[in-house]
């Protein structure tokens, strides 16, 4: 009887610990990136779960200087690919060369092969190029010429898109869009303090528009990110909790200003998102509140809105909000 406390000292000391240094790696990353607090914790959340994020928001924003400045911050490869109509599978992934020196065929890894991988404006590519990212994804592994190689972990694909911009895009299908964690809407500074703030550190002792994150300091391994994500799966989530889960998925698939509604992959990925929200805010179980954060950033690109809603000028978020209000959460 005695042991059952300890065990549970033990494993809150662990998360405690797991948060300070969530903490720290959040304070590093803000060295470079300013007005994007949201963003942070969104981009922090996928990682922690082990998932994949797709930001959507206007160039400018910070996107690919917040993936830089989180590599940095543990010491993570670091790989940028502009996505296009002329990108090639094998420019994601690699091929392979003939060496007529050797007589052998050399395998040249592509951009794939890193902890960070950020696909810019990834609906520019098209389908086929897509689903060789899919692949990479989703098995963590990259084909060539028939043979697999396992990627090193921890790996987290960060792709962007623009949402104003359509013409010569490929929009991503549903079963892509389906492997992301999660989708955030990255907007512009909110405060005029924080936009002076971003463009005083830019502009300070530079003559071009690079981005600089040689404030940020590693302080952490590629190690320690796994078993901080090894930290967040091993979270308590109640039965209530996890049934509250599963219901706000099935709500979406009855919701009458929804044409379509997410599968179990959505109610997945809520779980995975609330535990990584627990961690960090330093708790050793899941709450309803952490389920209702993760639901837009998890849901709003698994289900399509009815076109008489998208007639009244009604998104996507609004309908998610209707949803969960008409889904009784558990009392704590």
């Amino acid at each position: 009887m005695s042991e059952a406390p300890t065990a549970t000292t033990d494993a809150a000391s662990s998360i405690q610990q797991a948060h300070q240094t969530i903490q720290l790696i959040r304070d590093q990353i803000g060295r470079s990136v300013v007005g994007q607090d949201e963003v942070v914790e969104q981009v922090l959340v996928a990682l922690l779960a082990g998932g994949h994020i797709l930001l959507e928001g206007v160039p400018g924003t910070g996107k690919t200087l917040l993936a830089l400045a989180l590599a940095r911050t543990f010491g993570g490869r670091f790989t940028r690919v502009q996505f296009t109509p002329d990108l090639m599978p094998s420019d994601i992934t690699g091929h392979s060369v003939y060496r007529p020196d050797t007589g052998k065929f050399l395998i040249r890894r592509g951009p794939a092969f890193t902890h960070l991988f950020l696909a810019d404006e990834i609906n520019r590519a098209p389908a086929k190029t897509q689903a060789a990212l899919l692949e990479v994804m989703q098995e963590h592994q990259v084909s060539i010429e028939g043979e697999s190689y396992a990627l090193t972990g921890p790996f987290m694909a960060i792709a962007t898109q623009n949402p104003l911009e359509h013409e010569g895009t490929y929009p991503l299908p549903e079963a892509q869009l389906d492997r992301f964690l999660i989708k955030v809407l990255v907007d512009y500074p909110p405060t005029v303090e924080e936009e002076v703030a971003i463009v005083a550190r830019v502009t300070a002792g530079q003559t071009a528009d690079r981005l600089d994150v040689a404030s940020v300091e590693q302080i952490v391994t590629p190690e320690v990110i796994i078993s901080l994500q090894q930290a967040a799966s091993g979270l308590l989530v109640d039965e209530r909790v996890m049934d509250y889960a599963v219901r706000v998925v099935r709500r979406t698939r009855t919701w009458t200003g929804l044409r379509l509604g997410t599968g179990p992959r959505g109610g997945i990925a809520l779980v995975r998102t609330a535990r990584a929200i627990a961690l960090l805010a330093g708790r050793t179980f899941v709450v309803p509140d952490d389920i209702k954060r993760a639901a837009l950033p998890v849901l709003r690109h698994r289900v399509q809105v009815a076109p008489e809603l998208e007639m009244e000028g009604r998104g996507t978020d609004q309908v998610l909000h209707a949803v969960l209000e008409d889904v009784e959460a558990p009392r704590q």
